[in-house]
């Protein structure tokens, strides 16, 4: 039987092709997470609402800046669909999120990124704002999805400070 030495201790074949079988899984989950967070822009910039509603589970929510918490797939798309989100729509805007750092949890996961909005506003882009985000994620039988996701304004709050810093353990 054919081994490897690894921090003094033998691991055969199925040791090592079964560590590379979660190494690789864990590659991939972090891949479409990225997939999926990266998909949100896009999706609200476009107006579609649906979809993006689509990127949490039923009844997960968003927490943003600004005591407002909205739940889905309806509270969401009602957010999506109101004046102020329509009105940066028609305006011309940009939602953008940063790498985010992943830390898997098996069917679980934690992401903790940066976000930004670009707006246009007489023919110049400017940065309309900036926040922290941390999403609590879940894989389910349709692929990983937010269950709960916590956008604060960076503002120089504790508040966005402590969000930092509690993902940051994880």
């Amino acid at each position: 039987m054919a081994v490897q030495e690894r921090k003094g201790t033998m691991m055969t074949v199925e040791e090592r092709l079964a560590a590379l079988e979660m190494r690789l899984q864990a590659a991939e989950d972090e891949l479409a997470i990225i997939r999926l967070l990266s998909s949100y822009g896009p999706l609200v910039d476009s107006g579609q609402s649906e979809a993006a509603a689509a990127m949490w589970i039923a009844g997960g929510t968003y927490d943003y800046s600004g005591g407002t918490e909205a739940t889905a797939p309806e509270g969401l798309i009602a957010a999506y669909e109101g004046p102020e989100h329509q009105g940066l729509v028609a305006a011309g805007c940009s939602h953008l999120t940063a790498t985010p750092r992943i830390t898997l949890h098996g069917d679980r996961a934690e992401a903790l990124a940066y976000s930004y909005v670009v707006k246009r506003r007489e023919g110049e882009w400017f940065l309309y704002r900036a926040a922290i985000n941390h999403w609590s994620l879940v894989r389910t039988p349709e692929g990983w999805r937010i269950e709960r996701r916590t956008n604060r304004l960076l503002q120089g709050t504790e508040e966005s400070h402590a969000l930092m810093r509690g993902a940051l353990k994880g």
